[in-house]
């Protein structure tokens, strides 16, 4: 309405409804729906997805029915328009007992509310509307808060420590926060505490998914329940030094409860987007808003909030359900949770996915969708408020797939912000927003589903897919800038309310790094079991180590016969040798390159890198070596070894050269390591490991001469097979039991010093090649995680 001159404007009023309190400004208009993105918004079936509308007309308010289907009423009248003021009672869909709004005026101590740093615009947010609870803190000196019922303000969170921080009350009058040794951390304007930090008017304090803020003598808690909106602003994404963009200035908002669907052909950039939003890989400029807060800046704290399910499984598909849960809540849940705390959110998940029946059957054997729903479980585990998905119903059938699509409309509803990226157009009816990307990443389309096909003008999906493809030079953006829609569903509910508001926009920070887990020991501990218990489960795996050792073995064994001799020597310790190789690489070949999806998601979300090799390290390790006792075991027991005097160079023979086996095996273990961390496909592993034999027969010194031959020689330093058969034949003094050209290197001499420094060799390969597998993890973490310090 246009002010009429002469005539005061509108009050300014407050408009209360269950879900809290709206500022109506008599500059604007409010909508009230069931959208997420009405000013007010109602989740409840009776009211209509655009309900109502309150506009500032002349010196009051009207309020006009937009068309519902089960009508809106005004002091008990059912109206189409009607004035309205400070007292007015609305009731949309029922007059009786539809949700209830009340309208009052807006006094001083509204118009002087605090509001928290770090907050964009609260009035546009699910929890910053207004707190959900406040505390005095006149009369205290510290307010003790944690997961504990003893303390003074308990959050029932298992993500929350026990006893986690602590507010205290200084005696000039300021007040600090102390972390309490905390698991999951305690955080000041987005930034973890180590142990102490001021606390000014308007910070706010993050503990698990509740924020403080000290308004006065008053602490405000504001609770995310998961009612939570995402904005997002000009995110642009290039790589080759500009050369090429990825993502070019996408806007879009996300309101609370909505489920999201973003499509577009091929190239178009949704992976990029999907990183951009989780902040695992910021983009290059722009902003994300979570729920008011630049989720960037904030993203250490901000991150156990966001559960992310990557398009593979996450998850090991040779336990059960139940087991892998277990596991993943012993990692992700502070070290002092009880097991029955862990094994209740387990089980109320699985209850929440429909998956009862399935909790003891292993992943493995389920299908395609049910192996969805265990992934989306792992990550309802933290309760996340904001759900990304990367194309979960990829290589489902169409009934699995509107299965999944329904599964997602459900977890919208219970109270998330749901975003799914997919290739599937079959489902997206259930969605409430649809995200069209052109080749490019621009934004072709943002809005209702239903009205998309329309939008492009095609009557089937593939028509339009089919259009991106040919129309390459078309501006589908440009379109879609001008057009109706998007002043509608962008520019009126999203990011030009702050554009053109009342102050700038937060200033763009670089994400910190997240924080580092606390209890490395425990991590290292939960990794160690579950690792132990793949293994265990995986029989192809248990019985190519049992056999491989015991085969090999039996081959030394008939060619060494009874005694070592010229003949037998040679030949009898090169396939010891060659099985210590083969054993220690084959079981270790393939581990972390099947992992990398899980091992991705997991470091985001607080694992340790060197917890999780270490127990990689120690389950192979203890395997590795326990093969090469049997493999030397079998090939020698027994057998007269021949050394000077029946002795070793400084223990029984056999010991030396068992030990020389398994330090060969440990190495090449490392080395195995080393290869999986390298490859990008599980596919290729097998043929390295065929090479990887071959090389260390070739550099071990009993088919080429390697002493006094420059290069080669010093190549030869970093194959372990090469010191393995120096340490073995030093042992048994082996230039003495088969003089010729290839036995007279100083390596095999049967001195002490000699001896040492071969086993010294395999010990040092076995670090160098575990410090570069450290570093190779680093490149297939999220990019937000290689900003930080290695650790």
């Amino acid at each position: 309405m246009v002010q009429r001159p002469g005539v005061p404007p509108a009050p300014e009023l407050v408009l209360e409804t269950v879900r809290g309190s709206t500022e109506m400004s008599p500059g604007r208009t409010y909508h009230v729906g069931r959208d997420p993105h009405c000013e007010v918004c109602l989740d409840d079936p009776r009211v209509s997805w655009h309900h109502a509308v309150l506009r500032p007309d002349g010196d009051h308010w009207t309020v006009e029915d937009e068309g519902s289907t089960n009508g809106t009423w005004a002091d008990g009248h059912r109206i189409k328009a009607w004035s309205v003021g400070p007292g007015s009672e609305l009731r949309f869909g029922n007059p009786e007992d539809g949700p209830r709004a009340v309208l009052v005026g807006r006094g001083p101590r509204r118009a002087a509310a605090s509001r928290p740093s770090g907050v964009w615009k609260p009035s546009l947010t699910g929890t910053f509307r207004q707190p959900t609870s406040i505390r005095p803190m006149a009369a205290r000196t510290a307010l003790r808060i944690g997961r504990a019922p003893e303390n003074d303000l308990v959050i029932d969170e298992l993500i929350v420590s026990r006893r986690h921080a602590e507010l205290r009350a200084l005696a000039d009058g300021t007040y600090e926060i102390a972390d309490l040794g905390s698991h999951n951390g305690t955080y000041l304007n987005g930034v973890r505490v180590d142990r102490t930090a001021p606390v000014a008017e308007g910070d706010i304090v993050g503990i698990g998914h509740s924020a403080f803020c000290l308004v006065g003598d008053q602490l405000q808690e504001y609770v995310d329940t998961g009612s939570v909106s995402l904005d997002v602003q000009d995110l642009t994404v290039a790589v080759d030094r500009g050369r090429k963009v990825l993502m070019d200035g996408v806007s879009f908002p996300v309101g609370a409860n909505c489920l999201l669907a973003v499509v577009g052909p091929s190239g178009a950039g949704k992976s990029t987007l999907l990183g951009a939003l989780t902040g695992l890989r910021p983009a290059d400029s722009g902003t994300v808003l979570y729920d008011g807060r630049d989720l960037y800046r904030d993203y250490a704290e901000l991150r156990s909030r966001i559960g992310l399910v990557p398009q593979d499984d996450i998850l090991h598909a040779q336990l059960t359900v139940r087991r892998a849960l277990l596991y993943a809540a012993e990692l992700r849940f502070p070290q002092d949770t009880a097991k029955a705390e862990r094994e209740a959110r387990v089980d109320e998940v699985i209850r929440e996915l429909g998956l009862v029946q399935r909790a003891d059957q292993s992943i493995h054997s389920l299908s395609g969708g049910q192996r969805k729903r265990v992934s989306v479980a792992l990550e309802l585990l933290t309760k996340p408020s904001l759900l990304f998905l990367d194309e979960p119903t990829s290589g489902l059938d169409p009934g699995m797939d509107r299965s999944v699509m329904h599964m997602l409309r459900g977890l919208a509803d219970d109270g998330r912000t749901v975003i799914v990226v997919t290739h599937s157009v079959l489902s997206l009816n259930v969605c409430d927003r649809l995200l069209f990307l052109a080749p490019g990443g621009r934004v072709a389309y943002f809005g209702p589903p239903d009205e998309a096909l329309a939008f492009f003008g095609f009557e089937q999906w593939p028509e339009a897919f089919e259009a991106f493809e040919n129309q390459q030079d078309r501006d589908w953006a440009g379109e879609y800038r001008a057009s109706p829609a998007h002043r509608r569903y962008v520019d009126v509910t999203a990011g030009q309310s702050w554009r053109a508001g009342e102050s700038e926009q937060p200033a763009r920070a670089a994400p910190p790094p997240p924080p580092k887990a606390q209890s490395w020991g425990s991590q290292l501990s939960t990794l160690i079991r579950r690792y132990a218990a793949v293994l265990s489960a995986d029989r192809t795996f248990l019985v190519i180590m049992i056999a491989l050792p015991f085969m090999m073995g039996a081959m030394a064994r008939a060619l060494a016969g009874s005694t070592l001799t010229a003949e037998t020597a040679l030949n009898a310790l090169l396939i010891l040798t060659i099985g210590g190789v083969l054993t220690g690489a084959a079981n270790a070949v393939r581990e972390l390159v099947k992992e990398r999806v899980i091992y991705q998601r997991e470091r985001a979300v607080g694992l340790s890198r060197s917890a999780y090799l270490m127990s990689k390290v120690v389950v192979l390790g203890a395997i590795t070596v326990g093969q090469a006792a049997v493999l030397t075991l079998v090939a020698l027991g027994g057998v007269k070894l021949n050394a000077p005097d029946g002795q070793g160079v400084l223990m029984p023979p056999l010991i030396e050269i068992t030990l020389a086996v398994a330090l060969l095996s440990f190495t090449a273990m490392m080395l195995g390591l080393l290869i999986s961390g390298l490859v990008r496909k599980e596919e290729v592993t097998m043929p390295l490991l065929v090479l990887l034999a071959i090389v260390q027969v070739v550099f071990c010194g009993t088919l080429l001469k390697l002493y006094g031959v420059a290069g080669l020689e010093q190549l030869a330093w970093f194959a372990p097979a090469r010191w393995a058969m120096g340490a073995m034949g030093g042992t048994i003094d082996l230039a003495a039991i088969v003089p010729g050209r290839l036995t007279q290197d100083p390596i095999y001499d049967h001195e002490a010093g000699v001896w040492l420094i071969s086993i010294s060799m395999l010990v040092a390969l076995s670090v160098l090649f575990g410090v570069l597998v450290s570093r190779l993890l680093r490149r297939y973490e999220p990019a937000v995680m290689r900003k930080q310090p290695r650790r």
